[in-house]
C-alpha cells in the first residue's frame, strides 16, 4: 500500500446515501461443508436470479453489500476468499463467476451466521442512511434468516426475494421464508 492509499487523521470515505441496500449473504462460498452438495443446485439458481437483481440495483444507483462468512480464516480478506473459491472449482467457482463483487460493491466479513454480529454492518448502513434491506443469499434457513432477524430488531424494512435465496431442500427454504413472512413481516415476493 502506498502512502497516498492510507487515510489520514479523521478522514472518512464519502459514500453516496442509499435508502435501500441489497445484502448478498454468503454467495462467495467454498461449498465444502456437509450439505453443500444438496445446496449447490438451488444456490446456482438463486445466484442467477440475484445477479439480475444486482444489475437492477447498480443501474438504479443503489448499494450492494456482500456480507460473507470468513469460514474460520481469521487472516483472510474478501479478495482472498474470492480467489480461494475460484480455485476450488465446481459450484464455488460458478457462484463467483455469477456474483463476484464489482469495484463499487462493499464487503463485510462476518464470524458467525448473522451479518450484524461482530461486524461494522450496522454502522455502515447508518452512514448510508439505509431504511430497507433486500436480503439474498445462502442459506435461507441459516445465515439469511439470522441476518434478517437482526435487521428486523434494528427496525429495517425487509424484502427477502424467494428466488434469490436457497437452502438444502425446498422444504427448508419454504419453512424459513414462511417464518420470516410471519415473524419479521418480510416481503418474500420473487425478484423476477
Amino acid at each position: 500500500m502506498s502512502r497516498k492509499d492510507v487515510p489520514t487523521g479523521g478522514q472518512q470515505e464519502a459514500l453516496p446515501r442509499s435508502r435501500r441496500v441489497l445484502l448478498l449473504v454468503d454467495f462467495i462460498n467454498p461449498m465444502n461443508f456437509v450439505g453443500a452438495e444438496e445446496l449447490a443446485p438451488f444456490a446456482l439458481a438463486a445466484s442467477r436470479a440475484t445477479a439480475a437483481l444486482k444489475r437492477r440495483f447498480e443501474n438504479a444507483g443503489e448499494r450492494v453489500i456482500y456480507v460473507n462468512d470468513n469460514f474460520g480464516h481469521w487472516r483472510s480478506d474478501f479478495r482472498m476468499l474470492v480467489q480461494h473459491c475460484r480455485r476450488q472449482g465446481g459450484a464455488a467457482a460458478r457462484l463467483v463467476r455469477e456474483l463476484a463483487p464489482g469495484p463499487d460493491d462493499l464487503t463485510v466479513l462476518k464470524p458467525r451466521h448473522s451479518g450484524f454480529y461482530a461486524t461494522p454492518l450496522e454502522l455502515l448502513l447508518e452512514q448510508l442512511g439505509t431504511r430497507q434491506l433486500v436480503v439474498a443469499g445462502l442459506a435461507t434457513d441459516y445465515c439469511v434468516k439470522c441476518t434478517a432477524m437482526d435487521a428486523f430488531v434494528r427496525g429495517y424494512k425487509l424484502w427477502i426475494p424467494h428466488d434469490c435465496t436457497a437452502a438444502e431442500s425446498v422444504e427448508k427454504h419454504e419453512l424459513a421464508l414462511a417464518w420470516m413472512r410471519d415473524a419479521l413481516k418480510a416481503d418474500t415476493r420473487a425478484a423476477h
